[in-house]
């Protein structure tokens, strides 16, 4: 099987959840294919800032991509990213991990930022 085959040889990470219904979806797909991974509790053990430094280079989007402007937590915020140097956003980032989307899954060259079974697929058989 290629998926299990690319897992030993590449570790990923996944920053998860539990309560989240993609990040449950997500640890599904995963076990039902044999893939191994590092399972990282996103609120417990979230991202460092470096860590997102490397997370945001692997977007096509940039912080677009990875930033819950959705979640309440977003909108109860008082201080205008736009106006946030680059290191101070990823130290915000790394204190207030419920801005984040989830779940992420990374082998530290791709990306896949919420539940995508497409995706994972693509990512894992490559």
């Amino acid at each position: 099987m290629a998926v299990a085959e690319r897992t030993q040889t590449q570790k990923l990470t996944f920053f998860t959840y539990p309560s989240c219904t993609s990040c449950r979806k997500a640890k599904a797909w995963l076990a039902e294919n044999g893939v191994n991974y590092e399972e990282r509790h996103l609120f417990k053990n979230p991202p460092t800032a470096e860590e997102l430094l490397d997370i945001i280079k692997m977007t096509s989007n940039g912080l677009d991509e990875i930033l819950s402007t959705r979640s309440q937590r977003f909108k109860n915020l008082d201080v205008d990213i736009n106006d946030m140097s680059v290191k101070e956003l990823l130290e915000m980032l790394s204190e207030e991990p419920q801005l984040l989307k989830r779940p992420i899954l990374t082998d530290g060259e791709n990306l896949i930022v919420g539940f995508n079974s497409s995706a994972m697929k693509n990512l894992l058989s490559e």
